[in-house]
């Protein structure tokens, strides 16, 4: 309470701004849709409301309907919903900069003064009779950075300056200065005023008593009406302040219109505040200001000086706010993506492991259609890193089935597969780590000349840098000898290994088991990921004496030769049922899921549903199948197990130490004799001892057994 023997001057409480994050997003889009360069002012609308708690003022909040969409040329008052009583809207206009220089070097002093002399004239030209809000103008500067997605900004809510200064009279709670009758009418009143739609959002209004101690509240305009009849007049406002002995800064300029436009000196007010939505009478103020004015405004239309820029903590500087983590497309996106996985650990699957498909590096041998569904699924699974591996160009029959591709890339001669796949994948989520290598593999039967076997070796060895540099790696490629490489590099490496294959209306998905040297071969740290160290920590139960599962070449009794000579149209593509790819992909993945969640990793046994051992059925994804084969003209599948060779051309452990003992060496050589891996693994002597085998007859005729 403030009762003054002796005015002292009136001081206001400072307005303050709040944005919510949707206006950022508008802004946003307004700028990289439609505005680009353009640096014109926006028309923006705010809005505030009377203050409703004790302890804590309101806001003139701008919202994501502040601004205009990018159909309108501005936002208008009259477009808003009118009838909300908590959001009485003022008009303002935003001046958004390209650059931050450019924010820096506005004059901000001008712009105050410009939006001033608006206020000015509009109660000069009596616009502020008729709408009464244009008197909260406001200005806001703005510096928006959307490559960071964060923002400098400035809000001016201009004052006119009354000079000198207004002083206050007295100034008490309204239930302190008001009769009980006077009290309870005017309570009333207000609440009317508040509930009734066209009057909500009007911030400045009259307050009349009559001498009956009947309060009713009017507009502005039928001020000389009221003051005719001879009643107590007071001048309300919403006021968002909360302070017992400061109004807050709407009655600014309310009293200069008020001294200007019917020259009054002592002018009685009330701040209007509430409480849980009803007037209440304890919070809100009246008070008496007493207006001296030399300079003769009413006649002299002079514009007085203004103020008005906020204040930060006590400082004239300007705002900023990063909105990085919500609002940059890419971050959207992961969290987007993420979000379905992460629901699956509330209930179905709390011990899925993010970090663990987020960090695997998956390296994608072929492009195709295996290859593209692959990609697809390893994405929504989480896993963040992917490599693709082809040689091959966008052909016009590839989109259709291959789901990476459309008709732009096969244009001009066609782009190469896994540069077009690798810019679909970042166009569908933006936070992929996909990488694109354009590169044949080496194949056993498809002989080398002397003056290129020094490119294939080049070759041969940068798939080995890939293969070491990845945690997983599919081979997806649609010829038997292209897998050969990458099975044995895998084998010797211990990598986690998958295959999936297509025939016309079956396929066969598989993991590849551990090296054949796994339990005692040293994995290089330097050539290892960290998936693939913690994978490699991992050791084979039963003192290492269990029996390794299979890689895709261990039930060949022949090596792998040139399957692409000669070859009819039907057979240089590859033919199979449109919906065999997507399921076999998806196997593929799941696969992958599932080793990287077993506790015994690459080297977990081969599961089965109606296997009498628990453990499988214990695991969060269920049971770990070796081999998964599926017939679509049956509408089945079945899942099997086939045990590591000793006579493999891919994973035996001879054919590994050959590798590692010769290197290079070795692998040309298994490149151009195509026998030479039969004669090292012993399948050569097998299928000569094959042809030697007889058949004896029993004499007796009853008996139709054939013994060998």
């Amino acid at each position: 309470m403030v009762d003054h023997g002796k005015e002292a001057t009136l001081q206001f409480a400072p307005f303050q701004s709040a944005v919510d994050e949707g206006f950022w997003h508008r802004l946003s889009s307004l700028k990289l849709n439609k505005l680009g360069l353009d640096e014109s002012p926006i028309p923006i609308t705010g809005c505030f409301a009377p203050c409703s708690h004790h302890q804590v003022s309101n806001h003139l909040t701008l919202l994501a309907e502040s601004l205009p969409t990018e159909s309108s040329e501005q936002s208008s008052m009259q477009e808003l919903s009118r009838g909300n009583r908590n959001r009485c809207y003022v008009p303002g206009i935003l001046y958004n900069t390209n650059t931050y220089e450019g924010f820096q070097a506005l004059d901000k002093q001008s712009l105050l003064k410009a939006e001033a002399e608006k206020i000015w004239e509009d109660i000069h030209s009596g616009k502020a009779d008729e709408d009464s809000r244009i008197l909260l103008r406001f200005l806001v500067i703005s510096y928006a950075d959307l490559k960071k997605w964060s923002f400098r900004y400035w809000f001016a809510f201009p004052a006119l300056m009354l000079d000198p200064p207004a002083t206050l009279v007295t100034l008490k709670p309204a239930s302190h200065w008001f009769s009980l009758e006077e009290a309870e009418s005017l309570a009333a009143a207000c609440n009317e005023w508040r509930n009734l739609s066209s009057t909500t959002d009007i911030p400045f209004f009259l307050v009349s008593i009559d001498s009956n101690s009947i309060a009713t509240i009017r507009h502005l305009i039928d001020f000389d009406d009221c003051r005719s009849n001879g009643h107590k007049i007071l001048f309300g406002f919403y006021d968002p302040c909360h302070l017992p002995n400061n109004p807050g800064w709407p009655l600014r300029n309310f009293l200069l219109y008020i001294h200007v436009r019917w020259g009054l000196e002592k002018v009685p007010f009330l701040c209007y505040r509430e409480n849980r939505g009803f007037a209440d009478l304890g919070l809100s103020l009246v008070g008496e200001a007493l207006i001296t004015n030399s300079q003769g405004w009413k006649t002299n239309h002079k514009m007085p000086n203004a103020v008005g820029w906020e204040s930060s903590r006590g400082r004239k500087v300007p705002r900023f706010i990063s909105l990085a983590n919500n609002m940059d497309p890419t971050r959207l996106a992961i969290s987007a993506a993420d979000l379905n996985l992460k629901l699956m650990r509330w209930r179905a699957l709390p011990s899925l492991n993010l970090n663990i498909l987020s960090s695997a590096k998956c390296l994608l041998l072929g492009a195709g259609t295996l290859g593209c569904q692959v990609a697809r699924m390893l994405m929504a699974w989480g896993v963040r890193k992917i490599t693709l591996l082809d040689s091959g160009k966008v052909a016009m029959s590839n989109p259709l089935r291959q789901s990476l591709y459309t008709l732009d890339n096969c244009l001009n001669g066609g782009e190469y597969k896994v540069t077009a796949a690798v810019e679909s994948l970042k166009r569908i989520f933006p936070a992929v780590e996909a990488e694109g290598v354009v590169m044949s593999i080496p194949m056993p039967g498809h002989a080398v000349p002397c003056q290129e076997e020094n490119s294939v070796i080049e070759e041969c060895r940068r798939l080995l840098s890939l293969i070491d540099s990845h945690d997983a790696i599919f081979l997806l490629t649609d010829t038997r000898e292209s897998r050969w490489l990458p099975s044995l590099l895998c084998a010797s490496a211990n990598k986690i290994t998958i295959t999936a294959a297509l025939g016309f209306d079956s396929f066969l998905v598989m993991r590849h088991g551990a090296g054949p040297l796994s339990s005692n071969h040293d994995i290089k740290a330097e050539t290892m990921t960290d998936l693939s160290a913690q994978m490699g920590t991992v050791s084979l139960d039963d003192n290492g004496t269990r029996q390794r599962l299979g890689c895709y070449f261990c039930n060949d009794v022949v090596a792998p030769v040139d399957s692409t000579t000669n070859r009819t149209l039907d057979q240089q593509c590859t033919v199979t049922r449109p919906g065999l790819a997507p399921i076999a992909s998806s196997l593929a993945v799941e696969l992958l899921v599932g080793i990287l969640h077993h506790p015994s990793g690459i080297f977990s046994k081969a599961e089965f549903a109606n296997s009498t051992d628990s453990s499988s059925t214990e695991q969060p994804l269920g049971i770990l199948p070796h081999q998964i084969r599926g017939s679509l003209s049956q509408f089945s599948q079945m899942t099997l197990v086939g045990h590591a060779s000793t006579s493999c051309t891919a994973c035996s452990s001879t054919v590994v130490s050959e590798y590692q003992n010769r290197g290079m060496e070795f692998i040309v050589e298994a490149i151009n004799h195509p026998t030479y891996l039969e004669d090292i693994t012993g399948l050569t002597e097998l299928m000569k001892s094959a042809g030697t085998f007889e058949l004896d007859w029993d004499n007796e005729d009853d008996d139709e057994c054939v013994e060998i």
